[in-house]
């Protein structure tokens, strides 16, 4: 009974954090309930690298995992004698690997991002619940299970029901994955239409403002030498993003933040300045990512560089190409849509890469002395942020920051 009812509340948390990720991607000014603080934050951990896998939120493994846990119990319920402790065997085999995905989720919350997410700590406690009690039945050895799966399999071919369970389970798994691999949900543009303002963040309560402030005090302070090419002018706030534009997080944090600045840019012109700096995990380039798989990454970082000499407009629309063209991003593609976006032929890329290539590392070397852990890194004034922080929370920053300095801070 207490494996159903963790499996049933591990069930309803992955849904409920799948359900979040999907909203934090439709729309950005969306606050989810689990949102406590900077420090406390669904949201936070969902657009780290750590919330999903080739674009799949790691929440809907959860909702498979879960899935699979009560429909192995029904098959221990409705199997032969003779097959019960074979179940028992799937079961403690199917835990054990539920808890270590489970672990490393959690050693990367709380140790690489520094956030604590509800909904994430519900699903840790049920994994860790079902492993303990799954070990306590009395199993078929693991060496003995494949054995066991085929007279199983053949026996529930004999068992309609049980068969349309497997097949309605494997069917939208299945389904649920390919659809956000293939069929995502589509963000808004980071843009207004012409004539609109930017869509504001949520607003911060005077509460959560204090709070917030409280631990933004408390935070350490680093100190970080900008390269040459980071002009900052006068600005009394300097927002520094280490950034890899094969990175999901990374998108999801420049259409999401992209209002913010804009706000800012607005409100207090000059005042406050964003400055990219690349770190792509791809080992073409970067040494501290030898199993990186953004292949594309350094290509990518070379030609919105490229685009940048151009103007400022070619760059914002390279950046943009590549922030919607991130799965399967190859160096042939980037190379052909640099010159559409700007004119710039092959010949003219491949001449200038390797000099091009000198200033991605140097940024890649300023990161790896920070330390970077994980894409985007945000530096704000000094304070580093592992991942991304809540919308209203670094619009909080922001204002904190300027008050701070001695301006006004944002509404």
């Amino acid at each position: 009974m207490w494996m159903a009812i963790l499996a049933c509340v591990g069930l309803a948390a992955a849904a409920t954090s799948t359900y979040v990720h999907v909203r934090m991607l439709t729309d950005p000014g969306y606050a989810s309930f689990c949102d406590i603080n900077a420090s406390v934050s669904c949201t936070q951990v969902y657009q780290s690298r750590y919330g999903s896998v080739l674009g799949v939120p790691v929440a809907l493994g959860g909702v498979v995992w879960f899935s699979a846990v009560l429909l192995l119990m029904y098959a221990g319920v409705r199997a032969p004698r003779a097959s019960v402790p074979h179940v028992a065997g799937y079961l403690l085999l199917w835990s054990t690997i539920g808890l270590a995905v489970a672990m490393y989720m959690a050693y990367a919350s709380f140790f690489v991002l520094g956030t604590l997410c509800l909904l994430c700590v519900v699903v840790y406690v049920a994994v860790v619940g079902i492993f303990i009690l799954s070990g306590g039945e009395d199993a078929t050895p693991a060496r003995r299970l494949p054995i066991a799966a085929v007279s199983d399999l053949r026996a529930l071919v004999r068992a309609p029901l049980g068969l349309g369970l497997l097949l309605l389970f494997a069917g939208g798994s299945s389904g649920a994955v390919a659809w956000f691999q293939w069929s995502p949900p589509a963000p808004p543009p980071v843009e207004a239409a012409a004539g609109e303002s930017p869509a504001p963040p949520p607003v911060v309560t005077a509460d959560q403002r204090s709070e917030f402030e409280r631990y933004w005090e408390a935070e350490p302070r680093v100190e970080l030498a900008l390269p040459a090419s980071a002009a900052v002018g006068d600005a009394t706030v300097v927002v520094v993003k280490f950034n890899d534009y094969q990175c999901p997080a990374c998108a999801s944090a420049h259409r999401i933040y992209g209002p913010i600045f804009a706000k800012y840019a607005s409100s207090h012109p000059g005042r406050v300045r964003q400055v990219t700096l690349d770190y792509p995990l791809d080992p073409a380039c970067n040494e501290q990512a030898p199993r990186g798989q953004h292949h594309g990454a350094c290509a990518g970082a070379v030609a919105v560089r490229l685009a940048a000499a151009v103007g400022d407009d070619e760059r914002v629309e390279m950046e943009n190409w590549l922030y919607a063209n991130q799965p399967g991003l190859t160096r042939e593609a980037v190379v052909e849509a640099l010159g559409d976006l700007t004119g710039i032929d092959p010949p003219s890329y491949d001449a200038a890469y390797d000099e091009t290539i000198l200033a991605v590392q140097g940024d890649i070397a300023l990161g790896n002395e920070l330390p970077v852990e994980a894409t985007p890194t945000y530096v704000i004034n000094g304070v580093v942020v592992k991942g991304t922080l809540a919308p209203r929370y670094f619009d909080a920053a922001i204002a904190y920051e300027l008050d701070r300095a001695g301006g006004e801070g944002g509404e």
